[in-house]
């Protein structure tokens, strides 16, 4: 979701201008140095592709341009936008198989990123493999995984290398054909994102391997080994997660041990196979990847912010209305039923009668109420939606009174309702009682959000530390986080990587929490932590702050 910069340096910004005459503040404005710093795991951006464990300033924009924003999302690459409103992205490789039709460049610095139009764009977000921005004319460009990408109008950006607009027009229709099971089925047809990281189907990976052992060419040019091979010893690693004690496994999503751990080899040894040489690598990225592609919505609907998820995205338009597309299979994207991949933007139903939960369950249905075993089910206040934020497979939205809704999979609590079944409908999370919610994110498996007066609350899986309670099991309601680091602390904005969460304070101070394999948390280290730590920033303060996948950055502003 968008990063409120302004409320996040605002308490900063004071103190620094209190004895300051209205001429001197805009001067000491204009001399300020706007940058972003990145830690965490973006390969191309480090000596020998390692972590950064530390702050380390990302190199500026080209055209002597300044940060306006950063992006969430990304795995293994960047998203930020400059003052001019270009999208820049870096930090991918090719060799680990990242598309450079999702990433861009793979280049160690920020590098423009070619879309069809040039309106400046306000706001973007990037999904496991996808990317999302928005327009100051509320229009609406997706790229990337080709299950992400809505039917809609081909962009006709020619800078794109071997992107023309005929070839590609099957590139932007989001199709779905079931696997059969054998290997010739799997790929007979291009591989579509659910055969590359859907955690929750292990029956294709023997296959994929036999056929990436089948299909492999006698080409002499070899594959360096990939960092996370060196850093892991393999895979990344696997949740530890159980179930918790009393709580049940239903509304379709199964659960698998090691998760995480089958979906990175899925999409690790598809791509592997679609870049086996240079004279096929573009050709089998198309295959899976879509150039930028322009969203048709209704005529009329202004676009102003937007959020992607593991497959899924979520478009929030000037009027407060919900729309969404891509994969839905665990309700993601609030429709009220099951739809495996949604090829156009549909609009979602915010401020209906409630979740299909309540409606499956329970036929006492009165007005804008349900009879829930002597309880009730509100309907959510509010009149219209003001914020929206995906996860790997389950989304959430805040309504302009500060009420919380979610919907999507549910298996680790990540929806707050106390349960974990899926939300196949937007669902009010009443136990925060009325407490008015300003901002939110959802991670892989966890939610964060954070309240008007400064307090945040999680939910949701907890196998690393992502909820900040101190204790490794889930939460299936939301919970306060009481740290000791967060006394006195008022945060203003909240950003979730994969398995890692981050906020940023009134005072543009930093604090994170979770995995941290790669340094994610900005410690200098590479150990966990299940609370919140404070980051250090030293010169400065930060506007915003927005996780990656596998990363971190923070828009910093220097003193």
């Amino acid at each position: 979701m968008p990063v409120d910069e302004d409320a996040c340096a605002k308490k900063e910004m004071g103190k620094k201008f209190k004895a300051c005459s209205p001429q001197e503040q805009q001067k000491e404005v204009r001399n300020a140095t706007t940058k972003i710093l990145m830690w965490g795991y973006l390969p191309a951006s480090s000596p020998q592709r390692t972590p950064l464990l530390h702050p380390t300033p990302a190199p500026p924009p080209l055209h002597d341009q300044s940060w306006k924003s950063v992006c969430s999302g990304g795995c293994g690459f960047a998203m930020a936008i400059s003052d001019s409103g270009i999208v820049h992205t870096w930090g991918s490789t090719g060799d680990l198989g990242q598309s450079y039709v999702t990433a861009g460049k793979h280049e160690e610095r920020p590098e423009p990123f070619p879309l069809p139009s040039e309106r400046p764009i306000i706001q973007a977000a990037a999904g496991w493999a996808h990317c999302v921005v928005v327009t100051d004319g509320g229009e609406v460009y997706t790229w990337g995984w080709r299950e992400c990408v809505p039917a809609s109008k081909l962009s006709s950006d020619t800078s794109m290398k071997g992107q023309g607009t005929g070839s590609h027009k099957e590139t932007c229709e989001a199709q779905v054909e079931e696997r059969d099971g054998s290997e010739e089925g799997l790929f007979s047809r291009p591989l579509s994102l659910t055969d590359l990281i859907d955690p929750s189907d292990s029956g294709g990976i023997s296959s994929m391997e036999a056929s990436l052992k089948n299909k492999s060419t006698s080409s002499s040019k070899s594959k360096s080994s990939s960092p996370v091979d060196k850093l892991q010893g393999g895979l990344p690693s696997s949740p530890k997660a159980q179930n918790s004690k009393g709580s049940k496994v239903s509304g379709g999503g199964a659960f698998i041990d090691k998760a995480g751990e089958e979906g990175f080899k899925k999409r690790r040894l598809a791509m592997e196979l679609s870049t086996s040489s240079d004279s096929s690598s573009m050709a089998n990225d198309e295959n899976v990847s879509a150039p930028p592609c322009l969203v048709t919505l209704h005529p009329g609907v202004q676009i102003v912010s937007v959020a992607a998820g593991g497959r899924h995205s979520l478009a929030l338009s000037d009027k407060g209305q919900v729309w969404g597309w891509g994969y839905g299979g665990e309700g993601q994207l609030g429709l009220g039923t099951r739809i495996r991949t949604v090829s156009s933007p549909h609009p979602v139903p915010c401020f209906g009668t409630g979740s299909q939960y309540w409606q499956e369950t329970h036929s006492n249905v009165s007005k804008g109420v349900h009879m829930v075993d002597g309880g009730f089910a509100p309907k959510a206040p509010g009149s219209f939606i003001k914020a929206v934020a995906c996860g790997g497979r389950h989304s959430a939205v805040l309504t302009d009174a500060g009420a919380l809704l979610t919907f999507g999979w549910g298996l680790y609590g990540q929806c707050g309702q106390g349960s974990t079944d899926d939300e196949v409908s937007p669902c009010y999370v009443s136990s925060l009682g009325g407490l008015p919610i300003r901002a939110v994110a959802a991670g892989l498996w966890h939610t964060v959000c954070v309240t008007e007066s400064g307090d945040v609350y999680s939910f949701g899986g907890n196998q690393f530390g992502q909820l900040g309670t101190g204790v490794d099991q889930a939460e299936l309601l939301p919970r306060l986080l009481d740290a000791p680091a967060l006394e006195n602390v008022q945060a203003v904005s909240v950003s979730c990587g994969a398995r890692h969460s981050a906020i940023c304070t009134d005072a543009g101070r930093i604090f994170c929490w979770g995995w941290n394999k790669y340094g994610q948390l900005g410690q200098g280290d590479a150990l966990d932590r299940g609370i919140p730590v404070e980051v250090p920033l030293e010169g400065g303060f930060a506007k915003g702050i927005a996780c990656g996948w596998w990363h971190t950055l923070a828009l910093f502003q220097q003193s």
